[in-house]
């Protein structure tokens, strides 16, 4: 049985400090699945650990109940359609303006979506003001907890009811041993077109069922004599108008497939690379630990098909994946995309690739003789040994004499050397380290 992260989103009026709290509640007490330099998905969303139970966190823009312009219409898109994803709400006040005339009018709408909401009061600094949150039982949303997400008061108590308000874990059965090939990207990249092309490639198609995800569709699919499971998530067989705003959320749209996939097929646009929020489902794919393919779509549209100077600007902006294979292809006319298959299936094997014990100790003895580990003060670094100990992603596991001397720049020399040695393309590598004696 798999478990299915819970979605926590955070709600509220402009400048009230919600990106303050999501960043507090991230870093604070609580254990982030990885934290690598490079990722970008500060202020965006977050994975949190509390009273071991996990949850992703979501930011969203500030909320305005009447908006006007185009850009308060596509925040507001943005924010119905974290709500919809979301399983508990919180909703964040600020105690310094008291209750503002849109509060009564966002804890009304808040209501209405029949989903648990926490009533935040925000900037309770001291003993004053948090008496003051009082006033915000007015809005009908149950106790107010008073927090300040800048000096973590009250935070730890916050965290508290949020495990606790938590729906149970919906535990989601194992799927059969397949792999599975999520669509994942920001709007309007191809990925609906992406998928009704790779379906056009003399696939037979086995059966349509919905996914266990929201939105998504899974489609079984014969390549090759094997099983493949396409987790589509544009959700493009369904028919009708697509809520305004859905897509647009498309970040929260991904979680769950790629939670669910082996293989994540980043969609990119080729005429706009890169952006933030291609940058920001690179990360979730990084620390989800999926395998990844960086599929660069509408090649048709590129003029200067230098692929290395393509190639080269690519991993500039996404260093964090730096080990993704690179694909330029178009799903309008076809170009490439009979290859998009073979290679997920790369990443795949190189995924679940079972390395023997005396395998990994002569690469590790040869990097440790190549660059010894360096010094920190008047200590040293020893490692004693090490092993995979995993696979999806495939784990490392090394005996150390100290693991805080584990320097992050010599942990991805290790990695690199591995790499080098064994290959693991589109693939992310866990390394551990533990004390432990042995050779």
């Amino acid at each position: 049985m798999n478990a299915r992260k819970s979605i926590v989103a955070i709600i509220g009026r402009q400048n009230v400090g919600k990106s303050t709290l999501l960043n507090r509640l991230a870093h604070k007490r609580v254990a982030i699945v990885e934290d690598m330099p490079g990722t970008t998905r500060d202020r965006v969303f977050a994975d949190a650990v509390w009273q071991d139970k996990e949850f992703t966190l979501v930011d969203t823009g500030g909320l305005e109940i009447g908006p006007e312009t185009e850009l308060e219409r596509g925040v507001r898109a943005q924010v119905n359609t974290a709500i919809q994803e979301a399983d508990l709400l919180l909703y964040v006040t600020d105690v310094k303006d008291g209750i503002m005339p849109t509060d009564y009018e966002i804890a009304d709408m808040l209501r209405k979506t029949e989903k648990p909401v926490i009533l935040v009061v925000n900037k309770t600094d001291n003993d004053k003001l948090e008496a003051q949150a009082v006033e915000f039982y007015q809005l009908g949303l149950g106790d107010p907890i008073p927090i300040s997400a800048h000096h973590a008061r009250g935070t730890g108590e916050l965290l508290d009811r949020i495990v606790d308000m938590l729906p149970a874990i919906e535990h989601i059965p194992s799927e059969p041993q397949m792999m599975k090939v999520a669509i994942v990207g920001r709007p309007n990249v191809g990925k609906s077109m992406l998928l009704n092309t790779l379906l056009g490639q003399e696939r037979s198609i086995v059966s349509e069922m919905p996914g266990t995800t929201r939105d998504a569709i899974d489609t079984p699919i014969d390549f090759q004599g094997k099983s493949v499971v396409l987790i589509d998530t544009a959700g493009i067989r369904r028919r009708g108008q697509v809520e305004v705003g859905v897509e647009r959320y498309s970040v929260l749209r991904a979680l769950r497939a790629i939670d669910r996939c082996d293989v994540a097929l980043l969609v990119l646009d080729a005429t706009e690379l890169v952006t933030a929020q291609d940058m920001h489902v690179a990360g979730y794919i990084q620390q989800a630990e999926k395998g990844i393919v960086l599929v660069v779509n509408k090649w048709d549209l590129v003029t200067d098909k230098n692929t290395a100077h393509w190639e080269e600007t690519l991993r500039a902006n996404l260093k964090f994946v730096v080990y993704a294979p690179v694909m330029f292809v178009s799903a309008k006319t076809g170009q490439g995309i009979e290859d998009i298959l073979p290679v997920s299936e790369k990443v795949y094997a190189e995924r679940i690739k079972r390395l023997a014990d005396a395998e990994v100790r002569s690469v590790v003895q040869q990097a440790l003789a190549a660059h010894p580990p360096p010094r920190r003060g008047r200590r040293e670094l020893v490692i004693k040994g090490g092993t995979q100990t995993g696979i999806s992603p495939p784990a490392f596991t090394f005996r150390v004499n100290d693991a805080k001397l584990m320097h992050f720049s010599y942990r991805r020399y290790l990695e690199n050397q591995l790499r080098q040695a064994f290959g693991f393309a589109g693939t992310p590598i866990r390394l551990e380290f533990t004390i432990g004696g042995g050779k």
